[in-house]
């Protein structure tokens, strides 16, 4: 199983400690950094920051949000950070949520599958250097009625198929990650519910016709971005954990429209789930993270004792994944740091 360190948003100050963190990883053998946007701090800039200030480590878009740039400048984009850090670039893609789309993009989020695929077709033909003549429902290039024509990416990056991972919850979104990407971001990750997940993706890799060796799911990478809290006390690892939990439950969409609400009650939380949404979009958000269960955030967290912790990644291991992506919850730099050494040690020993 590969590692990753998941450096979020700005919670880790996006200042010197995220740099050191992320060469702490890189020396203890981590894979892969990723980095988050939403409306905030961006992920393009970010990555190169740290991508100029470490060697081997690759660097991830988690993710870049497809409503916020055309396709075409997010090929740029990749093939620019690409070229930056040799090849060491990795281009997450998502379409956010209806609230960001629309309240901050000014984007409607109707049929977002048909967007995404549209999305991903351009940005590869642009990676490819060809040509790039579109003609699909949202996304038509050059325009028909103008002196736009097709053009070509000027520059060479070093690998015109460099890595294209989708942000996806729901199964038909899961279905077209398997089918259109090489990797599946994921984000409240059971390993023992996410059966009918890893079939959906395992669907849609079967419809592509990937795969090595008759397994479809061959060279695709699984990357589920789990908090790791590393304590004697188990209430005070779930309390660390809830206020994210309670977010995303509670307050990551509407109440019509929110996909992790629904996962958690594909998981069997549904009473948690009403409550903690309730709660929150009543403007009661530590009420919403005190009703967060345990079960919940020990089936979707690594939280606990060293020992415990290693029990749990094995479980990621025999599930199907193939990149834990380390969010450390500790105070403070150095904590973070010792989080993701005994995470690294626990991985070493599958």
């Amino acid at each position: 199983m590969r590692l990753a360190i998941m450096c979020g948003y700005a919670g880790m100050g996006l200042g010197p400690d995220t740099v050191d963190l992320v060469r702490e990883a890189e020396r203890l053998g981590y894979e892969q950094a990723w980095v988050a946007e939403a409306y905030g701090s961006d992920a393009p800039t970010v990555l190169a920051w740290l991508g100029a200030q470490t060697e081997r480590i690759h660097l991830g878009a988690g993710i870049m949000q497809i409503p916020a740039r055309t396709p075409a400048m997010t090929a740029m984009t990749a093939a620019t950070l690409d070229t930056l850090t040799s090849g060491r670039f990795l281009l997450g893609l998502g379409v956010s949520g209806p609230q960001v789309s629309e309240g901050w993009h000014g984007v409607r989020f109707a049929k977002p599958l048909a967007r995404t695929r549209e999305y991903v077709d351009v940005v590869r033909m642009a990676l490819r250097r060809e040509q790039v003549r579109y003609e699909g429902e949202f996304i038509t290039l050059p325009l028909p009625d103008g002196p736009g024509k097709a053009l070509r990416l000027t520059i060479r990056p070093p690998r015109p198929d460099l890595p294209v991972y989708l942000a996806a919850v729901g199964p038909n979104n899961l279905r077209l990650a398997g089918e259109v990407a090489d990797g599946w971001l994921a984000v409240f990750l059971s390993p023992e519910d996410c059966g009918d997940q890893m079939a959906a993706v395992r669907a849609g890799r079967e419809k592509a016709g990937a795969g090595v060796d008759g397994d479809p799911m061959a060279g695709f990478d699984v990357v589920a971005t789990v908090p790791v809290v590393v304590t004697d006390d188990l209430e005070a690892g779930r309390a660390a954990v809830a206020d994210y939990t309670a977010l995303y439950i509670g307050g990551m969409g509407s109440r019509e429209q929110n996909f992790y609400n629904g996962l958690a009650r594909r998981m069997g939380f549904d009473a948690a789930a009403d409550e903690i949404q309730d709660l929150y979009l009543e403007g009661r958000p530590r009420d919403a993270a005190a009703a967060v269960p345990f079960e919940l955030v020990d089936r979707t967290a690594l939280v606990g004792p060293p020992d415990r912790i290693a029990e749990r990644l094995r479980r990621y291991a025999d599930a199907g994944v193939t990149t834990v992506s380390v969010a450390p919850y500790a105070r403070t730099p150095e904590e973070r740091a010792a989080v993701l050494a005994v995470v690294a040690e626990a991985a070493a020993a599958l």
